[in-house]
């Protein structure tokens, strides 16, 4: 099964980001054989930004990111990462910049795409 799970909100502020890796990395977990794509667009890019410092006991997503990145695909809309200003070398290890018309492939040929 393909899955693509996209994710728009920011890392810390709502929920939402951490959700939707949660969900990934649960799901990778449960099924050996998924082949899944998580695609960071807008503020969400901010995911993989390395050097995140938290508090301890808080949830940090660079580390969350790490896990997906093992088994499955990470990618950020390379427009959003312009926007944000963010350069390759700030980006986490294993992920990559992505295109909208990547996307695009990427969501018909998914068996489920979720949104967070």
């Amino acid at each position: 099964m393909k899955i693509l799970i996209i994710l728009n909100d920011p890392p810390y502020g709502t929920e939402r980001s951490y959700n939707g890796l949660r969900l990934a990395n649960s799901l990778l977990k449960a099924d050996e054989t998924l082949e899944l794509t998580v695609f960071l667009m807008a503020d969400a890019v901010a995911c993989a930004k390395r050097g995140q410092q938290t508090p301890d006991g808080y949830y940090n997503l660079e580390r969350m990111l790490k896990q997906t990145v093992r088994r499955g695909s990470v990618l950020l809309c390379g427009t959003c990462l312009d926007a944000r200003g963010l350069q390759p070398e700030e980006i986490l290890d294993g992920c990559a910049r992505s295109t909208m018309p990547e996307l695009t492939e990427l969501t018909l040929a998914s068996d489920r795409v979720l949104v967070f």
